[in-house]
């Protein structure tokens, strides 16, 4: 499922879909910075959400931090299965 979500950040890029959210967050005026900015802010929902025993906001909060981590590694020009790759050597 990352995967498909990381495709389709992909294709949103290449494609320039008007009004893309996406598009909006990583062709951004502030570059990288806005797309660390989301990440910065959903990771304290998520921090909030968790420690209030919000399950269907942790839920929610988790899968926006997740999502802004796939934009902040693309605006770093990085890839994700070189994160997927770190991970699986970790499990080793």
């Amino acid at each position: 499922m990352i995967v498909e979500v990381w495709d389709t950040i992909n294709r949103r890029m290449e494609e320039r879909p008007e009004g893309s959210y996406v598009v909006s967050i990583l062709t951004h005026r502030k570059g990288v910075d806005k797309a660390l900015e989301k990440v910065g802010e959903e990771a304290t929902e998520f921090i909030l959400a968790a420690k209030n025993g919000s399950s269907e906001r942790t839920v929610e909060e988790a899968a926006d931090l997740l999502f802004h981590i796939l934009l902040a590694l693309r605006a770093s020009g990085e890839d994700l299965g070189d994160v997927l790759e770190e991970l699986s050597r970790r499990r080793n």
